[in-house]
């Protein structure tokens, strides 16, 4: 209860501080500018990668032993996104994911471990990808965002060392590796076109390939589990990457708002898996 009122208030202290500095016009803007054609490319986007998502965790479920099928799985992430959305942390989502799996295949920790796979495969791939656009970066920036993508690494593998993993269940998902790092680099090519998208949508008039680099270090910031809702590293990271690349703290905190906006509505399939929940889950996700 402590850690997850801890990550409240970093959140909020986030918005906050950026309100202070920036004034609320950046976050007007961000709203105003949203369009509904961005919205569009939006809910397109995120169906693939929802499909790319889901894709991975089936296989990695099924190497562990508590296999869901794809459509399952499918809308079983569509629901984690949109709870993640909507809910403080921006994972809770996730990890009612892998509970209630994990409880519907009679293996909790089974299906609580899927999850976490999952998403750290996710997070390995983007940091890879961030790591190679970081030549695409100012010279100002380059220095900061490898020491950060360093200091990354070196919580993943302090994270892996203190997390036992079973000899068997590394070798039953051997085989499923180069697809699951596949789809986790195409769901992440995915988020990246949503961000670029915002950043266009808002008048940002950078280079692609100058908003590429910007792009990939404000989303691995927004995987920092002290948002609200998602609110709140996002637009931090993106006020400062956006300052020192020379485009504007606001601006930057605009393409955040615009993209928060575009990833909240492109959740919104997700409610659709909430009605009638049990009886889908509990019906097919045991086999």
């Amino acid at each position: 209860m402590l850690g997850a009122r801890v990550r409240l208030v970093a959140g909020a202290a986030i918005l906050v501080v950026l309100a202070a500095r920036l004034g609320a016009q950046p976050f007007f803007d961000g709203l105003a500018h949203t369009d509904p054609r961005a919205l569009l490319v939006a809910l397109v986007v995120t169906a693939a990668t929802t499909a790319c998502c889901a894709r991975r965790w089936s296989l990695l479920t099924t190497g562990l032993g508590v296999a869901i099928p794809f459509r399952d799985a499918y809308r079983c992430c569509y629901r984690a996104q949109l709870l993640n959305a909507t809910l403080p942390g921006g994972v809770l989502g996730d990890v009612h994911r892998g509970y209630r799996h994990g409880q519907d295949a009679g293996a909790l920790g089974r299906g609580l471990r899927s999850v976490a796979w999952d998403r750290a495969s996710g997070q390995v791939v983007q940091v890879a990808l961030a790591a190679a656009v970081v030549p695409l970066l100012l010279p100002a920036l380059r220095v900061w965002a490898l020491a950060g993508l360093a200091v990354l690494v070196l919580v993943g593998v302090a994270l892996l060392g203190a997390t036992p993993v079973r000899r068997e269940a590394v070798a039953a998902l051997r085989g499923v590796w180069p697809e699951v790092l596949l789809l986790s680099a195409l769901a992440a090519c995915g988020h990246v076109l949503v961000f670029l998208v915002a950043a266009r949508t808002a008048g940002v008039a950078a280079t692609t390939p100058h908003l590429l680099g910007l792009a990939f270090l404000v989303l691995l910031a927004s995987a920092i589990p002290l948002s609200i809702a998602g609110w709140g590293p996002r637009e931090g990271a993106a006020a400062w990457v956006f300052g020192a690349a020379g485009l504007g703290a606001a601006a930057g905190v605009e393409v955040a708002v615009v993209y928060g906006v575009m990833s909240l509505v492109a959740t919104l399939p997700g409610i659709l898996a909430l009605e009638g929940a049990p009886a889908w889950v509990s019906g097919r996700t045991s086999s």
